[in-house]
């Protein structure tokens, strides 16, 4: 398959006053375009850091990120947004839903920056909506969802945009295990029946047995990466 993803000596430097901290030194990755990969490591062992940086959130030091082709380290920080709202969705450990919207309307957000109409936009966030199997509860506020189907909101919004690539930061953290085997199937099969290319941070040796690979962080450094049964 082809190369999606393409990261060469990759470094990151954080600066705290005169200190600097490198949480990320000589990083070289390659994903294949519909690759389901778990990252996994120690607290501080900059699995985050490199998620951030693959997701465009955050700028690396020193090397190069390649994705789809696009040299994202060198692009300006305009550029960059517009680049991660097109080709990138986010799911985080708490799921980032506006409160006072319906799971609808939470996920058209991302659909705002585009010049599509609102009846396309509802039409996208429906089909979202359903693929994640929440279609019966589009009108519900998140306060009237359960965990597992407020972070299944915020994968249909991850979604609704279709995106070249999934980030997801500790997706289970916040969930019961019958939730998280839920969210962790769902997104198995997104990457299985549509391709999706899924990086995934966790500290959970199930949730990474969801993932066809699995890559070791340890001190900013990679250590193992190993294919999964």
């Amino acid at each position: 398959m082809a190369k999606l993803i393409e990261i060469r000596d990759l470094s990151k430097v954080y600066e705290r006053g005169r200190q600097k901290v490198e949480v990320l030194h000589s990083i070289n990755l390659d994903v294949e375009q519909g690759d389901f990969l778990a990252l996994m490591g120690p607290s501080g062992s900059g699995k985050t850091t490199l998620l951030n940086l693959i997701g465009g959130l955050d700028q690396p030091t020193g090397g190069s990120i390649s994705v789809g082709g696009q040299r994202i380290d060198q692009l300006s920080a305009g550029a960059l947004a517009k680049w991660r709202s097109a080709k990138v969705g986010f799911v985080f450990q708490f799921y980032n839903l506006m409160p006072m919207l319906s799971a609808q309307r939470n996920v058209e957000l991302p659909l705002l920056l585009t010049k599509l109409s609102g009846a396309e936009r509802k039409k996208r966030a429906s089909i979202a909506l359903q693929l994640v199997g929440l279609a019966d509860r589009a009108a519900h506020k998140p306060t009237e969802l359960s965990g597992g189907q407020q972070q299944r909101v915020s994968i249909a919004r991850a979604i609704v945009s279709d995106p070249t690539l999934l980030v997801c930061d500790e997706p289970t953290g916040d969930l019961d295990r019958q939730s998280a085997e839920e969210v962790l199937a769902l997104l198995r099969a997104l990457n299985r029946d549509h391709g999706k290319t899924i990086l995934m941070v966790t500290h959970d040796p199930k949730a990474a047995g969801y993932a066809n690979n699995t890559l070791h962080l340890d001190k900013g450094t990679l250590v193992e990466q190993a294919a999964v049964a």
